[in-house]
């Protein structure tokens, strides 16, 4: 793969993105945001993100999980990209381990108010999966989602997202990946707790009504939350950015 910024030539994407530094802050994980956008802001094709972007998303999304000690999703994101375990190449966990990393896969971590989720296969990796909820979530639910998963509730009505990520933060994770989708990435903008995104600009224009890579959040004013491009990698046409937040 190409690199274009900061230095051209030739990358390894996973050894690029692991030798970048990620600072967790004191009271919660360093928070990546990775989503893949056509050119028209569509983040979606047919209901699904996997159409978009090709191999070239595909090598740097294993990257970018190839940093992560937790993968944060949404309970619709996960149930329409029918998430499994999450798993890394060998080549990944070697890298991992060579830069002091745990080898061992991320773990997946599902955000889900209503409880509605099946993670029967999510249930077959290495790694339990874990489940962020609500307080006064459905306790039959709930107790059905203990025979696979961890759960953890934080907060009435809607979680607690910065709440969740001071206990990921006390359990030791340094970096989550969050995958979306756009309403949950919404939920961390609103909340400034998104330290870093890594965006795919796939070479199409799509058409159709998807949601734009992060859905809901109010305006956040002229300046918005202003980023830093720190690395700009090119193949076959497709852009694969890094932004880091400026403080």
């Amino acid at each position: 793969m190409r690199q274009l910024l900061p230095v051209p030539g030739d990358v390894d994407p996973i050894a690029a993105y692991l030798a970048a530094s990620r600072p967790a802050p004191a009271a919660r994980p360093w928070v990546t945001m990775s989503m893949v956008t056509s050119l028209d802001g569509a983040t979606a094709v047919g209901g699904r993100s996997g159409p978009l972007g090709g191999e070239p998303d595909r090598a740097v999304f294993r990257a970018v999980r190839a940093i992560a000690d937790v993968v944060l999703v949404a309970a619709g994101t996960a149930r329409t990209e029918r998430y499994g375990p999450v798993r890394l190449s060998e080549p990944a966990a070697t890298a991992r381990a060579e830069a002091g990393r745990p080898s061992g896969p991320p773990r997946l971590a599902v955000v889900s108010g209503s409880l509605d989720l099946d993670l029967s296969r999510a249930a077959e990796g290495p790694v339990r999966p874990l489940v962020l909820t609500t307080e006064d979530a459905d306790p039959t639910r709930r107790a059905a989602l203990e025979e696979l998963a961890e759960v953890r509730a934080h907060g009435r009505g809607r979680v607690d997202l910065a709440a969740a990520l001071a206990d990921l933060r006390a359990d030791g994770v340094g970096v989550v990946v969050c995958e979306g989708g756009p309403s949950l990435n919404a939920s961390l903008v609103e909340a400034d707790l998104v330290d870093e995104w890594c965006l795919t600009l796939a070479p199409t224009v799509v058409g159709g009504d998807s949601r734009r890579v992060v859905h809901g959040a109010p305006e956040l004013g002229d300046a918005g939350q202003p980023l830093e491009l720190v690395s700009l990698l090119e193949e076959d046409g497709v852009l694969l950015g890094r932004w880091v937040r400026r403080r």
